[in-house]
């Protein structure tokens, strides 16, 4: 068949429809940018809970990450609204930066819960949710959710 075509056969059956690889692999796009948003929220979230405040030094050693790269996306959060850095303190979320930890945190939350529910072990499902959580949609996340509520029913 030609490369043009709008299905092919593969061995696994027929080649999806071009606007469904579209599709798909723009929902992946999209999941890849908001991960390291979602990452960095969520952990300023848990240093400043922690400590009071959350360092640059800190977030790099815990996203083994250098500082100028917290730094670049400390400017990106900033500019989106997520967080406020504070000269000579730290940074600290807005209230909507905020609201974006707390959803990826309950995301995290069900994801772990689920695989946990399967029979993973406790370190695997904490490292698998990790970045299972910013790949599934919302209606994969309510049925996990419901999965192991009905597992502990």
């Amino acid at each position: 068949m030609s490369r043009r075509a709008k299905t092919a056969a593969t061995p696994h059956g027929p080649l999806k429809d071009i606007e469904e690889h579209v599709e798909g692999f723009r929902q992946v796009r999209e999941a890849h940018r908001r991960e390291l948003i979602d990452d960095y929220v969520e952990l300023i979230s848990d240093l400043i809970r922690e400590f009071g405040e959350a360092r640059q030094v800190d977030m790099a050693a815990r996203l083994g990450v250098s500082q100028p790269t917290v730094a670049k996306m400390l400017k990106r959060l900033s500019s989106a609204g997520l967080v406020e850095q504070v000269p000579y303190r730290g940074v600290f979320l807005t209230q909507e930066g905020e609201t974006l930890a707390e959803e990826s945190r309950a995301r995290h939350h069900v994801v772990e819960t689920f695989l946990l529910a399967l029979g993973i072990s406790p370190d695997t499902a904490r490292r698998d949710a990790e970045g299972i959580e910013h790949h599934v949609s919302d209606e994969t996340l309510a049925i996990f959710k419901t999965f192991y509520e009905n597992q502990h029913s």
